[in-house]
């Protein structure tokens, strides 16, 4: 086991950073860094960004300095690196695109949305997990376009994000209706969107709600990934509530999986059933054994 660490060459925030990665182990990493007293919110997913000045002190303790590429090979083949999609920090530039073909013009919202999706306490409900809600909202409606209001829930429905449930979306609906109708939304559109933002706190569209069951669908769908991805899903789903007991995370988890496995039916669009229905029983019924 062995903590590798890259040259203070990229630059932010008035000083230059380098990469502290593991060969072995997060816990490794964790560990290390705690006892160098390195703060949790330098995590990025698969290393930890820290400050030129520290560089002397992290060698001291033991971290081996490595090339760039040396200390990326070294993470590639740990197994723990993360693809740069899937990180949050990374994924200013598509959402923008995104967000230009349905709000353009709109700029300041945008750069409130993309702050509180990317607000330090979030692991999960993070700009990942927006884009990926966005990009199956795609998949689900190809070849046509989503419509504008499920879009916009999307990207609203997590917008607040504090761990409580049901209060989350009340707020986030809340916020939808402040924020869009200040945007000169149409009263009849904001009002839809609050709706579906609303629904998301249980995903049970009624009969005939193909919009609901569109975004019920998609903010699903990480449920049927393959089995790294939903891993990797449920440990960023604890890290979100890492202010809740193992004990009490258990039990809450647990009725939460029970809850989606009681849902008939989980997936509401025959493309979505047949996308991920089978998959994400397995693995919720995985998760609970």
């Amino acid at each position: 086991m062995a903590i590798y660490l890259d040259p203070p060459l990229w630059p932010a925030h008035g000083t230059h950073f380098s990469h502290l990665v593991s060969d072995t182990s997060l816990e490794e990493l964790h560990a290390f860094c705690a006892a160098a007293g390195i703060p949790d919110r330098a995590f990025d997913g698969d290393h930890y960004d820290v400050p030129e000045r520290r560089f002397a002190d992290l060698v001291a303790a033991g971290a081996i300095p490595v090339e760039a590429r040396i200390l990326v090979r070294k993470l590639i083949a740990s197994g723990l690196r993360i693809p740069a999609r899937q990180r949050n920090k990374s994924l200013k530039v598509p959402l923008l695109n995104r967000w230009e073909s349905i709000m353009p013009g709109h700029d300041a919202l945008f750069l409130d949305l993309l702050d509180r999706w990317s607000e330090e306490h979030r692991r999960y409900h993070g700009c990942t997990h927006l884009l990926s809600v966005l990009e199956a909202l795609d998949l689900l409606t190809d070849p046509a376009d989503p419509p504008r209001t499920v879009l916009l829930a999307a990207w609203f429905h997590d917008a607040v994000y504090r761990g409580v449930a049901g209060q989350d979306e009340e707020e986030s609906a809340r916020l939808a209706e402040e924020r869009l109708t200040h945007a000169g939304l149409p009263a009849e559109e904001v009002e839809e969107v609050s709706r579906l933002v609303r629904l998301t706190s249980d995903h049970r569209p009624d009969p005939g709600d193909d919009d609901g069951a569109l975004l019920s669908d998609a903010d699903l769908s990480v449920l049927g990934g393959e089995p790294e991805p939903y891993a990797r899903y449920v440990a960023a789903v604890r890290e979100d509530y890492a202010h809740i007991g193992d004990a009490d995370f258990a039990a809450g988890r647990a009725a939460v999986v029970r809850q989606l496995l009681d849902l008939d039916p989980l997936f509401h669009s025959e493309r979505a059933r047949e996308l991920w229905a089978d998959a994400a029983r397995q693995n919720l019924r995985g998760e609970l054994a």
